[in-house]
C-alpha cells in the first residue's frame, strides 16, 4: 500500500463511495431523453404515410364520381315527343342527348316515351311501366291530342297532375311543357287549356316552359307538311332555345347535390379508415 497518512487512509473508503454516488447521480441528471427506436420511427412514418394515403385517394375521386354520375332524362309525351316523320335521330330526344354530350354530359342518356296519338288518360294509364326507367329527370308533353278532341280540360288538367305527383312520388324532377292550341275550337276553350300549364306549374311547384314549341309553331319552313310536327331544323330550335335553358340548371343542382352526398360519404370514409397515430 500506498504510504498515506494513516487518517487519510482511514477515509479513502468513504470519500471513494461519495464520488461514485456524486458521478452516478450527476450522469442520471444531464441524461438526454431516449430517442426512438428506429423501429419506432418506422411505424410513425408509416402511419403518417397511411393516412396521407387513405385521404388523397378518397378525395380525388370526388369530382369524377360526380361527372361520371349517370343522369336519365325522360322524354314523356306524344307524337311531338316522338317525332312523327322524322328520322329517329332527328327527334327532340335523340338531339337533346347529343347536345348534352357536347356540353360535358358524357354519361348523359334520353329515353324517349313520346307515343303517337297519345292521350293524357293514356298516359296516366302507362306510367306503371314508365316508371322502370327511374328516371332524374322527366320532360313532360302531353294535352294537345285531348284538345284536338274538344276533351274537357278539367280532365286534362287532373290526368296532368296525376302524372306530375306519380313522376315526383317516384323521385324525378319534372319540367312541364306547356301547349297551346289554333282557335278552331272557340276562344274560351282554346284560353282555358293554355292555362292549364302555368296553373299546374305554380301548384305542384314545377319548372315550366312556357310554350314547348316557341319560335317553330306556326312557321312552315320549320314544320313538315302537316303544320302540326317539327322538321329536324325545327326540333333543333327547340332543344337549344326552349328546352336546354330550362334543363341545364336543373341538371347543375342535380350536380351539386351528388357533389355534396359524394363529399360527406368521403369525409366518414376518412375518418373511419384513418390510422391512429403514435403519440
Amino acid at each position: 500500500m500506498m504510504n498515506l497518512p494513516f487518517r487519510f487512509a482511514q477515509r479513502l473508503p468513504a470519500i471513494v463511495i461519495l464520488a461514485a454516488v456524486m458521478a452516478i447521480s450527476g450522469c442520471q441528471k444531464n441524461a438526454e431523453p431516449t430517442a426512438p427506436t428506429d423501429t419506432q420511427n418506422t411505424e410513425i412514418t408509416n402511419n403518417q404515410a397511411d393516412a396521407a394515403s387513405v385521404t388523397t385517394e378518397a378525395a380525388a375521386p370526388v369530382d369524377q364520381q360526380v361527372n361520371s354520375s349517370p343522369i336519365t332524362i325522360l322524354a314523356l309525351g306524344d307524337s311531338l315527343t316522338e317525332g312523327l316523320g322524322v328520322d329517329k335521330n332527328d327527334n327532340y330526344p335523340a338531339q337533346l342527348e347529343d347536345r348534352l354530350q357536347e356540353m360535358g354530359y358524357d354519361n348523359a342518356k334520353v329515353i324517349n316515351s313520346g307515343l303517337s296519338g297519345e292521350t293524357s288518360t293514356g298516359l296516366v294509364n302507362r306510367l306503371d311501366w314508365v316508371l322502370q326507367t327511374k328516371p332524374d329527370v322527366t320532360i313532360l308533353t302531353i294535352g294537345a291530342n285531348d284538345a284536338i278532341r274538344g276533351i274537357d280540360v278539367a280532365t286534362i288538367e287532373a290526368n296532368i297532375r296525376t302524372a306530375v305527383k306519380r313522376l315526383q312520388d317516384n323521385g324525378s324532377v319534372v319540367i312541364l311543357g306547356g301547349m297551346s292550341i289554333y282557335d278552331n275550337l272557340g276562344s274560351d276553350y282554346v284560353a282555358a287549356f293554355s292555362d292549364i300549364y302555368p296553373r299546374v306549374a305554380k301548384d305542384m311547384n314545377v319548372t315550366l316552359i312556357p310554350f314547348f314549341l316557341e319560335g317553330v309553331g306556326g312557321d312552315r319552313a320549320l314544320n313538315q307538311a302537316d303544320a302540326i310536327h317539327p322538321t329536324k331544323e325545327g326540333y333543333t330550335i327547340i332543344v337549344n332555345d326552349n328546352i336546354l335553358p330550362i334543363l341545364e340548371p336543373k341538371l347543375n343542382e342535380l350536380k351539386t347535390t351528388d357533389t355534396e352526398n359524394t363529399t360527406e360519404t368521403v369525409q366518414a370514409e376518412t375518418t373511419k379508415n384513418t390510422p391512429n397515430e403514435t403519440t
